[in-house]
């Protein structure tokens, strides 16, 4: 049998596993986590992809569960003050006795390759791991994204991934996306998808100026571009008039002039992804008011599609389109409205076949006083707002309610949180993780158990190096998420000049 029967094999295991632990969340299980980044990305340092690996940190809050049994992999060694400040977030749990059930493994690897191949190339690193699976029957694999390299680890370990199957990849792309927008009548920009060549591209923009003359801006998109990289915003005001015999010859000089939403991108490496793994281009939402929302949905291995939250993105980069953050949730005024269309596409994905977490992405622009949706990107993996809420989640055991867009505790306490992956300042080089938990004890910034609010910090291995952290500040209110984040804002840059 090959791996992709041995895979499908491996997840029938999931669906008398997750109803186990919807039943009783008390049953003995090994949750082996491996969040590797097989991604196109524009990270080329160790020392950044790592940042990124323990981003996932959050997930050691699942050893609330007694009986659990963690396995967290990541290409270098945590330092140690960072696992024991998760841990001792845990409400309700001994600390030491979930230390004794959380197992960390590294192939000590400083590359910045994927976590899941180096783990692959390292036989006896394999395992090890498989050593501490008590039971291949009660446990599973939790990855970032799900590649063909992710499956092969998951038929290695012998043990089923909570994720989409690679099978389904195609349905993430830009392209895939697109034309799943269209199949489920859900209202996307215009454009043109499956390009494969500069010529394509020069085409579909000559036909998409044809059908909107007035057109003064396009995206275009490489299919497995994540946080707005992979995109390039190509200017078109000023061209000869639709039709004409220098229109062609105008939008390539514009296309060749584009401006790239990554820094340092260079247009022949662009062009030559684009001939790789192709493209679409399509109108960039253009308003006077204009927000970047998304929803948070998972298909269970049961087949129940879940709405889970909705979140405003926070964006920047040379055209807004690069990820930074995000607030939950998501502003009232068009939440419902992005949830109903986002149920339709957890609806046919959950019929393909698809299990796991996954995002769909928003532009919502108002005119007349009404807030119109575009949907423009479906992301069948973990992205930047999942580890904030399930964060909020786990520390609060509150729920989301998608038909009033709120969160709430069972203290009957609303929560709101603003948080960011790119808390930058080169001061902050001078500090070290511990002097950060210094920092966080002095100035109060610690989240608080008994009001549920204050600041939660991650990506704890790119502070010294890049001058880099990421937070999460909860509030009771959007208000309040707000305050906090500033007030941890002030804290940090003023501490950091003073060192």
């Amino acid at each position: 049998m090959d791996d992709s029967g041995r895979f499908e094999e491996l997840q029938r295991k999931l669906v008398p596993l997750w109803k186990s632990i919807e039943r009783l969340n008390q049953d003995e299980q090994t949750i082996v986590v491996v969040p590797s980044l097989t991604v196109d990305t524009a990270i080329e340092q160790g020392s950044e992809l790592q940042a990124y690996e323990e981003r996932f940190l959050f997930l050691l809050f699942l050893l609330r569960q007694p009986r659990a049994r963690m396995v967290y992999v990541t290409s270098q060694a945590i330092n140690p003050s960072v696992v024991d400040y998760y841990l001792d977030l845990l409400p309700g749990v001994i600390s030491s006795h979930a230390r004794k059930r959380l197992f960390l493994v590294a192939p000590l690897d400083g590359s910045a390759r994927p976590l899941s191949e180096k783990v692959l190339e390292r036989p006896r690193l394999l395992r090890r791991i498989r050593e501490l699976i008590v039971d291949p029957d009660r446990a599973h694999l939790v990855p970032y994204n799900t590649t063909d390299l992710e499956r092969r680890l998951a038929v290695e370990l012998g043990i089923p991934m909570y994720g989409a199957d690679p099978k389904f990849f195609p349905l993430g792309t830009k392209t895939g996306c697109r034309r799943l927008f269209a199949e489920e009548g859900i209202p996307h920009p215009v454009g043109r998808e499956g390009l494969s060549s500069l010529a394509d591209a020069v085409a579909a923009i000559v036909e998409l100026r044809g059908e909107q003359p007035r057109l003064r801006q396009v995206l275009l998109k490489l299919n497995e571009g994540v946080s707005g990289e992979g995109n390039a915003l190509v200017d078109l005001a000023g061209l000869p008039e639709p039709g004409s015999a220098e229109e062609a010859r105008a939008v390539e000089e514009r296309i060749r002039a584009m401006r790239f939403e990554t820094a340092g991108a260079a247009f022949e490496s662009y062009l030559a992804k684009l001939e790789q793994r192709g493209a679409v281009v399509e109108e960039r939402i253009v308003g006077e008011e204009l927000r970047s929302p998304s929803v948070q949905l998972r298909v269970t291995p049961l087949g129940r599609v879940e709405l889970l939250s909705t979140h405003d993105q926070l964006l920047g980069g040379p055209s807004g389109q690069s990820y930074l953050g995000c607030v939950f949730p998501a502003d009232a005024s068009y939440a419902a409205a992005i949830t109903r269309e986002a149920a339709k596409i957890g609806e046919r994905v959950a019929r393909e076949g698809v299990i796991g977490r996954f995002a769909l992405d928003f532009v919502t622009v108002r005119r007349d006083g009404r807030w119109e949706p575009y949907a423009i990107e479906l992301n069948l993996r973990k992205g930047g707002t999942t580890h904030p809420f399930l964060t909020l989640q786990f520390l609060t055991d509150g729920a989301y309610d998608s038909e009033t867009a709120v969160f709430t505790a069972p203290s009957g306490r609303q929560k709101c949180f603003v948080a960011s992956d790119h808390v930058e300042n080169d001061a902050y080089r001078g500090l070290t993780p511990d002097d950060l938990f210094d920092i966080v004890a002095r100035r109060g910034l610690h989240f608080d158990q008994s009001r549920q609010t204050g600041v939660v910090f991650h990506m704890l291995a790119a502070l010294a190096e890049h001058g880099r952290v990421g937070l999460t500040a909860v509030g009771d209110s959007h208000e309040e998420a707000d305050e906090v984040y500033r007030r941890a804002l002030a804290v940090l840059d003023e501490e950091a000049a003073a060192a």
